[in-house]
């Protein structure tokens, strides 16, 4: 692959480097694929909005432009039949698209459903800065809505940090007062999932006191399920998953199997194949 094409967000595509650019680099990056011709009027307008946007996203995308004129074996591969078309590829895979010359509105909503800005003053900050607590994130983002409540992102980053924090019911009415385009995001069905998990924290002890419990009593099984669902929660996916291995090895029955039923429901919840996939793995070695 040449590098120089590699490192730019925006690009042209041909039959030579749709298959490296496009469906592997989407492995890697989403790539938005926009097919247009220079006779487009529609196409004119869409194009340099895609491109602006681009830049303004600082690399949560790219951009690959087909001239579907010149590259009429890919148009017929994508099953083009008007123009402007834009597609999303994501993992390989078409996942979302659109025909026509969406305004700047839509448009961003559109790519709301898939991507994120990257901030790039956060990705150079010092790396000693604490990262944000949910509690932390939830103050922020009632902010940013305050100025802005037309932006459903933020509504679903608000319930997302609502349910890190513990809150399930304000995180419910957050998810059920997103816009309907936003029901089927992948967040979305992650985060209804998350609630089961985090409404069986209600009125239980902090990270800090189960820790305390697991370390004075080793046998302390319901502490180790509880501690479980707080690092599944508070970022730490991995150290959750292991309290519950420890659980199925040491006391598979207790409470009615509830260590499998939690491993179960902390993979519906993670969007970590390769972690969901070892840890299915290392359950099922100790199943049979």
């Amino acid at each position: 692959m040449n590098a120089a094409v590699a490192a730019s967000p925006v690009f042209d595509v041909t039959p030579d480097n749709f298959e490296a650019d496009v469906l592997q680099g989407s492995l890697k990056t989403p790539v938005l694929v926009d097919f247009w011709a220079t006779w487009c009027g529609p196409c004119k307008s869409l194009g340099p909005l895609l491109e602006k946007l681009t830049t303004e996203y600082n690399g949560a995308f790219r951009l690959a432009k087909v001239d579907v004129d010149k590259n009429q074996e890919l148009a017929g591969m994508f099953g083009i039949r008007s123009i402007p078309t834009v597609m999303l590829v994501k993992d390989g895979q078409i996942v979302d698209g659109f025909a026509g010359a969406l305004p700047e509105g839509p448009l961003r909503e559109f790519l709301s459903r898939h991507v994120q800005p990257v901030d790039r003053d956060v990705d150079e900050a010092p790396e000693d800065i604490a990262p944000e607590s949910p509690e932390q994130a939830i103050h922020r983002l009632q902010q940013e809505l305050a100025t802005d409540p037309s932006r459903p992102e933020l509504k679903l980053d608000l319930a997302v940090a609502l349910a890190q924090a513990g809150h399930a019911s304000a995180a419910e009415i957050e998810l059920n007062a997103l816009p309907a385009n936003l029901a089927t995001d992948s967040r979305v069905v992650r985060l209804r999932s998350q609630l089961d998990l985090v409404r069986s924290l209600e009125g239980q002890p902090s990270l800090k006191i189960l820790q305390q419990r697991v370390h004075a009593n080793p046998q302390d099984w319901e502490a180790h399920d509880l501690l479980g669902v707080r690092l599944l929660l508070g970022n730490d996916p991995t150290a959750g998953l292991e309290h519950w291995l420890l659980l199925l090895e040491k006391a598979r029955d207790w409470n009615e199997g509830q260590a499998k039923k939690r491993l179960l429901a902390a993979f519906n919840t993670l969007d970590d194949a390769e972690l969901v996939g070892r840890y299915r793995r290392r359950m099922a070695s100790l199943l049979f």
